[in-house]
């Protein structure tokens, strides 16, 4: 299901996983839950369809919600609390200008408190804070593959734990 761009011996900068279908992208985002904790910044790039939404519901799930998660296109958020965490859920494919990202107030959002998990990015120009993880999703012909990059210290160690998790 993976393979990493780093060797035992040098740290790991990014991982790649190749999914075959929605299930294995959910596992995936279960099995990434484990490595995340409030403070997290993670952005996910990729065309329509490619699995963003799915990886973010597999990710809640593992964090234990375990009911509806909808798509926050027109809502811009879906906020779930799980137990004493708030993880934010956004999606700024609708944004026809970086400063619509400030307008709206998202702001206060990015805090050590939470997990905020950012679905087109990219439409907020460089306002956002800088991400701990990117995923980057492709759409294959058998399935999707997703490169997970990191952006900080923070992000790194939580790709350490991934690939420790040893999915296979």
């Amino acid at each position: 299901m993976h393979n990493t761009h780093s060797t035992d011996s040098e740290p790991v900068q990014s991982l790649t996983f190749d999914l075959a279908d929605e299930a294995a992208t959910m596992a995936l985002g279960k099995k990434m839950a484990a490595c995340l904790h409030a403070g997290l910044t993670i952005y996910l790039f990729g065309n329509l369809g490619a699995g963003k939404t799915t990886l973010t519901r597999g990710i809640l799930h593992g964090l234990g919600y375990h009911h509806v998660v909808k798509s926050p296109t027109y809502n811009l958020v879906e906020i779930y609390k799980i137990s004493k965490l708030y993880l934010y859920h956004f999606d700024f494919y609708r944004f026809n200008d970086y400063l619509e990202w400030e307008e709206a107030g998202f702001r206060e959002y990015f805090n050590s408190d939470s997990i905020c998990v950012v679905e087109w990015p990219e439409k907020a120009g460089d306002l956002l804070p800088k991400a701990d993880l990117q995923l980057f999703f492709s759409i294959l012909a058998t399935g999707r593959s997703i490169e997970i990059q990191t952006g900080t210290e923070t992000g790194k160690q939580c790709l350490i734990q991934l690939k420790n998790q040893k999915i296979v």
